[in-house]
């Protein structure tokens, strides 16, 4: 069994979040001045966080607000980001227009967002394909990194990922147990940190839930499950996962869309 954590955070606003329009894939705006200081407080609150691994998608929103959080994290300033297409926001087929205008051509189409799929855009199905996709990718990865160095000491012992996790997230002390090495579960062997957009979000969080059956928090509401995550909202899940595909991952959601990071700002969104 090979153990990691994710960190899930949505990049920070952009003008055309505030104003609701669709950016996509298609619409690279950058971050609003909120954006960037949503991902600092975002950076502030993960700043003990070790992270072992750090990807992003590689749109602009997403790159400003990794490189916002790792500028205020005491030990990863100086990691790689992995940038990868597959953490990109939903093509919609309807970039640069507002949502009132994409909700008027599903009525059109006798359809309902967000399943309605514009022509040139994604459909659901594909963009949880996507996700998929990633989270395999990952798992293996973890997988050949940890069985690499099973020999040998890791350069971040897992009890210090676990602990610099416990230290800020609503784990409750029952849960923060379960990182500890002195515990019956395994290891973690990495602390992941992915930056990706709202839609993408919600429909991997939503492969984890119903087809992953994950493990929630007791203080989850139901509105928080099928709600998008607000800008540079953390999600952290822990995976339990085999080598073998045929076994699927067990997941642990350990909060979603948390704000907390958010609260002392003016303007969020």
């Amino acid at each position: 069994m090979t153990r990691f954590a994710l960190t899930v955070v949505r990049h920070g606003q952009t003008r055309l979040n505030k104003e609701k329009v669709i950016q996509g894939q298609g619409v690279d705006e950058p971050l609003s001045e909120t954006g960037f200081k949503q991902a600092a407080a975002a950076g502030i609150f993960l700043n003990n966080v070790k992270f072992t691994h750090v990807f992003s998608s590689d749109l602009t929103r997403t790159k400003q607000t990794v490189h916002g959080i790792l500028e205020k994290n005491k030990c990863c300033q100086h990691m790689t980001v992995k940038y990868d297409s597959r953490l990109r926001e939903r093509k919609y087929g309807a970039e640069g227009k507002g949502l009132s205008e994409l909700r008027a051509m599903a009525k059109e189409a006798g359809e309902e967002c967000p399943g309605f799929t514009p022509p040139g855009g994604e459909t659901l199905d594909q963009v949880k394909m996507r996700g998929i996709d990633f989270f395999e990718f990952l798992c293996q990865l973890i997988w050949k990194e940890a069985d690499k160095k099973e020999s040998c000491p890791l350069e971040t012992p897992s009890n210090c990922l676990a602990t610099s996790l416990a230290e800020i997230f609503p784990l409750g002390k029952s849960c923060a147990s379960k990182f500890n090495s002195d515990s019956s579960a395994p290891e973690l062997v990495a602390s992941v940190l992915v930056v990706s957009h709202g839609a993408y979000m919600k429909s991997l969080f939503g492969y984890f839930l119903n087809d992953l059956e994950c493990s929630l928090p007791e203080t989850l509401s139901k509105s928080e499950l099928t709600s998008v995550s607000a800008n540079t909202g953390i999600s952290l899940f822990i995976i339990n996962f085999e080598k073998e595909r045929e076994v699927k991952p067990t997941v642990q959601c350990v909060c979603m869309n948390l704000q907390e990071h958010l609260k002392e700002m003016t303007e969020t969104c």
